[in-house]
């Protein structure tokens, strides 16, 4: 028996003499809180806009005229967008469009100019973007190599609060949290950007969907 080995023993020998709890805690979440559409829309850029994200609204159908725009303003000419995305939402845009895959390297991911993907629901209270790997968001790397991410959200995909958020996701799904771009203030306290993932987060909502 190797010494790690005797120290878990001690430990489950010990946990099997201690007594049981006789009361489970109730835990007491605040659920089902709601907002009118105008409040969550506010409330929700307002948190962006904080993280450092830009954050740009519009209607369904000015979804591909808002992504030509916010590309052809950050000069983007070579684009990742993952398998299942809409690609209507592209169809103003007149660069190079490249399909992930999932054995594509993370050199060639980093290549890219810009990656667009879709939300799979985002939390006004903590101001996150949740995608959960589904067709129009692919895998992690697609979004988290490139230096820059366009996501679009819709305003009906957006809850109150955190466990209103939580509840719509399926557990076994991939989960990436999105809290503006990525940033860290670890060394020194000094912000460093894109240790983590994109450097340019730009949020698209759309409103009326």
């Amino acid at each position: 028996m190797t010494a790690g080995e005797t120290v878990l023993g001690r430990v489950r020998d010990a946990l099997a003499l201690a007594p049981q709890p006789a009361v489970t805690v109730e835990r007491a979440y605040r659920r089902g809180r709601t907002l009118p559409d105008h409040e969550r829309l506010e409330l929700f850029v307002d948190r962006l806009v904080d993280y450092k994200a830009q954050v740009r609204t519009c209607t369904a159908s000015e979804t591909a005229a808002a992504l030509a725009d916010v590309l052809a303003g950050l000069g983007a000419r070579r684009i990742g967008v993952p398998a299942g995305l809409d690609r209507s939402w592209l169809s103003d845009w007149d660069g190079t469009v490249e399909e992930d895959r999932a054995d594509a390297p993370a050199p060639r991911l980093e290549a890219l100019d810009a990656v667009v993907t879709a939300s799979a629901v985002s939390c006004v209270e903590s101001g996150t973007i949740f995608l959960d790997g589904s067709a129009g968001q692919g895998r992690r790397a697609l979004s988290l190599v490139p230096d820059v991410h366009l996501c679009v959200v819709d305003l009906s995909s957006v809850a109150a609060g955190v466990p209103e958020t939580l509840a719509r996701l399926v557990p076994e799904r991939p989960t990436t949290l999105i809290s503006g771009p990525s940033a860290t203030s670890d060394i020194e306290l000094g912000r460093v950007e894109g240790v983590h993932g994109p450097r340019t987060l730009v949020v698209i909502i759309r409103t009326d969907v």
